[in-house]
C-alpha cells in the first residue's frame, strides 16, 4: 500500500492524521510516494557527504561519521582505508570506481551519522525531521542519517529487525525492492528472531513488498523485520528516530552522573580516606559492611535527588536535541567544526548580517543558550527574545553593541551561525 503527498515538508496534518491512519497507529509499514524533492536530498549530495568523510580521513581528523564496506553480505573492514584513501572518482563514474576499489562487481557502502558531514543533507532532510517533531513529537535521542549506497542484491545485514521507528528515503537512480514482516510472522516463519542470510528467496513471498522509486519515503515501524534488494546502483537514506527506553537513559546518563557526584572521594576529604587493612582471619564481612553502608547512603541520597536530577537531564537533553534541528548530538561533528572555523575567520562588525544555519535553532532558557546541540552561558539582556527570533528567521544585521557582538562570536563557535552580508557588500 502506498500514498503520495506533494507538500514539502509534509504539513502538520500529515503527521497528526495521514501517518497514523495509513500505518494503523504507527504499527504497519507504509510507502509514501514522491515525498522528498531532489532539492532536499539526492544521490549526489550523499556522495558529497562520503567525499567529506574521505577529506577528513586525508587530514587525519577524528570524526563520528564513518563508512562501512560490504561485498555481498561480508563485512570488509580491510577495504575501508583503501576506499577512503583512493584518488577521487571521475564524474558520473562512482560505481565503476567502487568496483575497482573493492575488486567486485556488486558492493554496499553504509555511511553512518551523515548529518555530521553534510550541511545540505542535514538542512534538506532536517526540514522533514523538523516537521515530524512539530506534528508527531520529539525523539529523546534525536535522529540520524544512515546512507545505503551500492548495487547490492540484498541488504548486507540480511533480513533483520529494526529496533526504532524510521523512515527510509530513496534517491535512485535505480529502484529498490523492499520486503517487511511483522515480528510475530517472522518468528513463525523462521523459528526465531535472528537475522537471515544467504538464500532467503523463499521468505520473500511471505513479506509485504514495496517498490521504492526516487523521492519515495517508506515508514518502518519499530520491531519490524525487513530487507532491501536491488539490481542496479541506487542510494537510500534511512532516518532512524532514537526513542531510547526511559530505563536506558536513566542507566546511561542520569544514574552515573548522580551517583558519581554523591560518591566523590577526592584526596584530603573524609570520603577520600583509604579503608583500613583487613586481617585475613576476619574474612570479608567487615569490608562488606563498610561498602554496604556507603552504598546504601548513596542510594538513599540518590532517591531524594532523583527527580531533580531527572529534570535537569531532561531539560538539557530537550534543548540539545531541539537546537540541533532534531539530529542526535555527536562529539566529532566534521560539518559543525568546518562551519565554526569559517565563522571564526569572518570579521564581525556592526551591520554584518548574521543568521542561524538551517535546520538548527537558537534557544535561550534561563542563563543558558543552546545552538546546534551546544550549550553556552547567556545573558537575556543581551540575547533578547527579539534578537533570538530575528536570528532564527534571519538574516539580521548586528547592532553597534560590543556585548551583542561578543555573544554572537561565542555562539559562532557552535557552527550554528552563518554570515550572510558584510557591511562592505551593502555599499
Amino acid at each position: 500500500m502506498s500514498s503520495s503527498t506533494r507538500a514539502w515538508p509534509p504539513p502538520r496534518a500529515f503527521w497528526t492524521d495521514t501517518l497514523p491512519e495509513t500505518t494503523a497507529g504507527m504499527t504497519r509499514p507504509h510507502l509514501f510516494k514522491r515525498v522528498v524533492p531532489a532539492s532536499a536530498a539526492n544521490a549526489a549530495a550523499v556522495l558529497d557527504g562520503f567525499a567529506a568523510i574521505r577529506r577528513a580521513h586525508a587530514a587525519g581528523l577524528e570524526i563520528t561519521a564513518n563508512a562501512r564496506v560490504y561485498v555481498g553480505e561480508e563485512h570488509r573492514p580491510d577495504l575501508v582505508d583503501k576506499v577512503l584513501a583512493a584518488s577521487d572518482w571521475p564524474e558520473d563514474g562512482f560505481t565503476a570506481w567502487m568496483q575497482e576499489q573493492v575488486g567486485a562487481e556488486r558492493f554496499s557502502l553504509v555511511l553512518n551519522t551523515l548529518e555530521s558531514v553534510s550541511e545540505p543533507l542535514a538542512a534538506g532532510l532536517g526540514e522533514f525531521v523538523g516537521a515530524l517533531i512539530d506534528g508527531w513529537g520529539l525523539p529523546a535521542g534525536g535522529a540520524e542519517l544512515v546512507a545505503f549506497v551500492g548495487n547490492y542484491s540484498g541488504t548486507a545485514f540480511g533480513v533483520h529487525e529494526g529496533y526504532e521507528n524510521a523512515f527510509l528515503t530513496h534517491h535512485g537512480p535505480g529502484i529498490k525492492d523492499f520486503y517487511c514482516w511483522p515480528a510475530e510472522e517472522y518468528h513463525n516463519l523462521t523459528g526465531g528472531s535472528d537475522p537471515l542470510y544467504g538464500d532467503y528467496t523463499w521468505l520473500l513471498e511471505h513479506g509485504e513488498h514495496f517498490t521504492l522509486e526516487p523521492g519515495d519515503a517508506l515508514f518502518l515501524p519499530e520491531r519490524v523485520f525487513h530487507v532491501g534488494r536491488q539490481s542496479e546502483f541506487s542510494v537510500s537514506v534511512a532516518i532512524p528516530l532514537y526513542t531510547f527506553p526511559d530505563s536506558a537513559i536513566a542507566r546511561g546518563w542520569i544514574a552515573p552522573d548522580l551517583l558519581g557526584a554523591l560518591l566523590v572521594s577526592e584526596p584530603d576529604t573524609d570520603a577520600g580516606q583509604p579503608s583500613p587493612m583487613h586481617p585475613l582471619t576476619a574474612g570479608p564481612d567487615e569490608l562488606a559492611r563498610r561498602l554496604g553502608t556507603v552504598t546504601a547512603a548513596a542510594f538513599a541520597a540518590a532517591a531524594e535527588q532523583a527527580q531533580a536530577a531527572a529534570a535537569q537531564h531532561a531539560h538539557q537533553r530537550w534543548y540539545t536535541v531541539l537546537s540541533n534541528g532534531g539530529w542526535q548530538q555527536t562529539e566529532n561533528d566534521f560539518a559543525r567544526d568546518e562551519a565554526a572555523a569559517a565563522f571564526a575567520a569572518a570579521g564581525l562588525t556592526p551591520g554584518t548580517s548574521i543568521a542561524v544555519r538551517a535546520p538548527y535553532r537558537l534557544m535561550v532558557t534561563g542563563d543558558q543558550a543552546f545552538l546546534r546541540g551546544c550549550e553556552a552561558s547567556a545573558d537575556s539582556a543581551v540575547l533578547t527574545s527579539d534578537l533570538v527570533e530575528r536570528l532564527n528567521t534571519g538574516p539580521t544585521p548586528l547592532p553597534d553593541d560590543p556585548q551583542v557582538i561578543a555573544a554572537i562570536r561565542t555562539l559562532g563557535a557552535t557552527g550554528g551561525l552563518t554570515l550572510t552580508i558584510t557591511p562592505e557588500e551593502t555599499e
